[in-house]
């Protein structure tokens, strides 16, 4: 411990023990969080739900104060200890936000879903701080898709696989979850539904927690007069309940054998919680990460086929549904 006179009250030393250097290094601790996080996953955060760029803000400003006050010290006075475990609590706290802020990193898409955000002749791409929307120029179909991210995914990184779809005539509306977590995004559906009236009924869509997320949607929208949901998408994963007698859409698990996330035998496991004639596609060799375009994923299986191949299966399948919906 070190001290030194206060600059505006000498009878009162400033001291800098080891709290105010933790304290400190706490704050510097936060910019460097920030820093990696914007380094890393840039795209991912300018083209996110604008909760997580916030976060970081925040976090920035609040880490620099706290680097400050941890340089000034801490003034010596009968309160000390109190004031210890006040500075301990911080601490702790403190570095509880920046494991959160860390973990909330998006994964940023990658191509080919970049090139497939772009439009042409035959789909149109908007993008927004909210969602991504592919609207097909030609003939529209009646049934859209509406798709709910994996989490901490980019939004843009199901462009490619879905795009097909809106290619095919039906509107694609994927949408940007606050901190790219779908349970935080339950109120995007009803107000698509709200903004795209020539769309008379809705696929809903979802890659692991995204489809976990899109069954409870489907679930309580099967049955509404306007603009319900007639089909239920799964991308590698499952309900979170049983939902076999109250779901009444048709449904496709489309899953890969080498996911390492969604494993075979999870997907397995949940058909007793799926309609009877839900149908189960299986893509072999495809992972948990190949169902977009993101890059690799902790804890996922080794794919053995590529990229392309397992996203040409997925859209296919989806393709598969969506025409015996409209048909």
């Amino acid at each position: 411990m070190t001290t030194e006179p206060h600059p505006t009250d000498p009878a009162r030393p400033v001291e800098r023990d080891w709290l105010t250097w933790t304290t400190a290094a706490l704050g510097a601790s936060g910019v460097l969080v920030v820093g990696w996080a914007c380094l890393t996953q840039w795209g991912g955060i300018v083209h996110g739900h604008w909760a997580y760029a916030a976060l970081l803000v925040g976090t920035l400003l609040a880490s620099v104060a706290t680097a400050v006050l941890g340089l000034q010290g801490r003034r010596r006075g009968p309160r000390r200890v109190r004031g210890t475990v006040l500075g301990v609590a911080v601490v702790l706290l403190g570095a509880g936000w920046l494991a959160l802020t860390a973990w909330f990193r998006p994964h940023t898409a990658v191509e080919p879903a970049l090139a497939a955000m772009s439009s042409d002749a035959a789909v149109t791409v908007t993008e927004s701080g909210a969602e991504i929307v592919m609207t097909p120029t030609g003939e529209v179909d009646g049934t859209g898709v509406f798709f709910q991210p994996g989490a901490l995914v980019d939004a843009r990184a199901y462009a490619a696989v879905l795009r097909p779809l809106a290619e095919a005539g039906h509107t694609v509306v994927i949408t940007k979850q606050p901190l790219g977590v779908a349970f935080l995004a339950v109120g995007a559906f009803d107000d698509a539904r709200s903004r795209f009236p020539d769309v008379t009924g809705w696929v809903l869509g979802g890659h692991s927690l995204g489809g976990v997320v899109a069954s409870t949607e489907a679930d309580a929208a099967d049955e509404d007069a306007t603009a319900p949901a007639v089909g239920l998408l799964l991308y590698a994963s499952y309900p979170a309940g049983d939902v076999s007698d109250s779901l009444t859409v048709p449904v496709m698990s489309i899953s890969g054998s080498q996911d390492g996330l969604s494993t075979p035998a999870k997907i397995e496991a949940s058909r007793s919680d799926l309609p009877a004639d839900a149908t189960f596609v299986q893509v072999g060799g495809a992972s948990h990460a190949q169902f977009g375009s993101y890059g690799p994923q902790a804890g996922d299986g080794t794919p053995t086929i590529s990229a392309d191949e397992a996203r040409s299966q997925i859209s296919a399948a989806s393709l598969q549904l969506l025409a015996g919906i409209s048909g």
